[in-house]
């Protein structure tokens, strides 16, 4: 198991270790933080009760056929033209 390590670093202290990266380092690290962007927003959003709400409705509208995906419009569409 690899060894953990955390660190408290300045903005500014971590700004300048990023640019010492090399490109292909700094897109993963690009990489890396987008996914942790997704995984916190995804977690905002079921906790908010609101947007759970919203999502519930959405996916009844699908299961009901009173919507579709885009791809399923796109496949019904071809077959009718």
């Amino acid at each position: 198991m690899p060894a953990i390590v955390k660190l408290q670093l300045s903005l500014e202290v971590l700004a300048e270790a990023i640019s010492s990266l090399d490109l292909t380092e700094k897109r993963q690290l690009q990489e890396l933080i987008e996914q942790q962007i997704f995984e916190a927003e995804e977690a905002l959003y079921e906790d908010d009760a609101e947007t759970f709400s919203e999502i519930q409705a959405v996916r009844a509208e699908y299961r009901d056929g009173e919507s579709m995906t885009i791809d399923e419009y796109l496949a019904k569409r071809s077959h009718q033209g």
